[in-house]
This record gives structure tokens, C-alpha cells and sequence, in this order.
């Protein structure tokens, strides 16, 4: 069975910082894409960022320069680290992974995590 856990979400002023992590569990599983999505109240969810296995990373206009999106791939486990945080960044944070499992591609979704930013 494989899972994606995401953690680190919570309630900070604006202007402070956040990191979320998402860690894949279950045995003989590679983790391909990562990828962060958040949802607004009212909104669709959009794509936040991105990382390749190899680590190229993508970013939305909306956060480049504030977030940085990271990845360990020996403890399968990829990270969103938010600085600078707005009030419209206020969300559900959503992991997303392209998992490689017994030669087969499959696609994860975190539970999600609230992040609320105060102005």
C-alpha cells in the first residue's frame, strides 16, 4: 500500500515562513514527479511548483522567489519551503507524486495540509 503524508501546514503571521513535507510510504516504490497544488476557498486548485527526480524545478508566477520546492530521494520524501508568506497564500496545500512501483506509474495525492496566513 502506498501513501503520500504531508505535514507542516499551520497558522503564521504574514511575512513568515512555513515548510511542508511529503513523504511517500511503502516498500519498493521510486518516487518520479513531485508536485504541490493548493486550493483556495471558492477557487480552483492550482499548480504551486514542481521537481523532476533529478531536480528541475518549475514555480508559479505567484511564488517564485518566496518558495522553494526540494526533494530526498533517499527518504522519499519531497519538502515546499514557504517564505514570505501572503494572506492570498492562505490554502490547502495538496502533494502530488508520480510514484514508480514494480514497473508501474502511478499517480498520489496527499491528503492535504491548511496553510493560513494573518495579515
Amino acid at each position: 500500500q502506498v501513501q503520500l503524508v504531508e505535514s507542516g501546514g499551520g497558522l503564521v503571521q504574514a511575512g513568515g515562513s512555513l515548510t511542508l513535507s511529503c513523504a511517500a510510504s511503502g516498500s519498493m516504490l521510486v518516487i518520479d514527479d513531485i508536485h504541490w497544488y493548493r486550493q483556495a476557498p471558492g477557487k480552483q486548485r492550482e499548480l504551486v511548483a514542481a521537481i523532476t527526480r533529478g531536480g528541475n524545478t518549475n514555480y508559479a508566477d505567484s511564488v517564485k522567489g518566496r518558495f522553494t520546492v526540494s526533494r530526498d530521494n533517499a527518504k522519499n520524501t519531497g519538502y515546499l519551503q514557504m517564505n514570505r508568506l501572503k494572506p492570498e497564500d492562505t490554502a490547502v496545500y495538496y502533494c502530488n507524486a508520480n510514484i514508480i512501483r514494480y514497473g508501474s506509474t502511478r499517480g498520489y495525492w496527499g491528503q492535504g495540509t491548511q496553510v493560513t496566513v494573518s495579515s
